[in-house]
């Protein structure tokens, strides 16, 4: 069965994605992206394919996956029982080479980095004591921003890279790629980041995908692991909080530029996703960091 290609979209503001997911269970079909990605398992049970290898995982199984290599977590049949109360959580950090910047991979500082990167496509098992320590620095880096987050994946990265703690999981190099998936989303990511001030439509990016718009919605879904219309909030909220700390613009300003068609659903999504008014995030922001005026 050919892996099908899974997203986590990056906001404008960031060079690589984490999230904290939450779920009865995993969804994620046997899927690969270009991405590597760090994987935490917070809770929930269940068997791990990685690859041509298959293994139980639980809490605290911790990975780093190299770009391509096809991977699945499937939870254990009770999990998928109606009404339960179990919950299968994890962090996931999905990031490239482009989120080091160009020529940082070539500093001769960044040796033991790359030789991390180049054995993460056989996957790599993270135990012991680098384990606990990474757990605790993948919960900090949900609750960081800006270069305070970059550091501290930087950080992550190169305390795995220094460790005696690891062991790889496949012993074939094994590569899944989907080539018309790959070029699909692309257009569809290409297009929102370009026009997502304006009035964007799930026929108008269905239309881009060659899709009918129910089963785009389903795909988007699937590959993204959030609806359409999320995604899209997430990118323009993103934007107006950079315009929030870096301008004198008035928030209905803001809120129209962003995409938003009035202000009451800008200050209703703004809430939902960072628990305060736009108003008070720029006078928090303020106080803690300075004016950039």
């Amino acid at each position: 069965m050919k892996p099908v290609l899974d997203y986590l979209v990056k906001n404008l503001d960031e060079s690589f994605a984490t999230r904290l997911f939450d779920y009865n269970y995993f969804p994620t079909p046997w899927h690969f992206h270009p991405e590597y990605e760090l994987v935490l398992v917070v809770e929930s049970t269940g068997k791990r394919i990685i690859g041509d290898h298959i293994s139980e995982f639980g809490p605290g199984n911790l990975v780093l996956i190299g770009p391509d290599l096809p991977h699945l977590y499937r939870n254990t049949p009770e999990f998928y029982l109606p009404n339960t109360d179990l919950k299968a959580k994890s962090i996931v950090v999905h990031f490239d080479h482009k989120t080091f910047g160009d020529g940082f991979l070539s500093l001769p500082e960044s040796k033991n980095l790359n030789h991390l990167l180049i054995k993460s496509s056989k996957g790599i098992n993270i135990t012991g004591r680098t384990n606990t320590l990474i757990t605790s620095m993948l919960f900090e880096v949900l609750e960081l921003n800006g270069m305070a987050r970059w550091l501290k994946l930087l950080e992550i990265l190169n305390c795995i890279a220094e460790s005696d703690h690891l062991e790889l999981i496949t012993t074939n190099f094994i590569v899944g790629r989907n080539g018309v998936e790959s070029e699909r989303m692309k257009k569809v990511l290409h297009f929102v980041y370009q026009n997502f001030k304006q009035d964007i439509t799930i026929g108008t990016v269905a239309g881009i995908a060659n899709m009918a718009n129910n089963s785009f919605s389903r795909y988007f879904s699937q590959r993204t692991r959030q609806s359409f219309t999320s995604f899209l909030n997430e990118i323009r909220l993103a934007y107006a909080t950079t315009q929030l700390i870096e301008t004198q613009r008035s928030v209905l300003e803001i809120s129209l530029d962003s995409g938003f068609n009035n202000l009451s659903n800008f200050n209703s999504q703004f809430k939902m996703r960072y628990q305060q008014s736009p108003l008070n995030f720029r006078k928090n922001y303020l106080h803690t960091h300075g004016s950039f005026f």
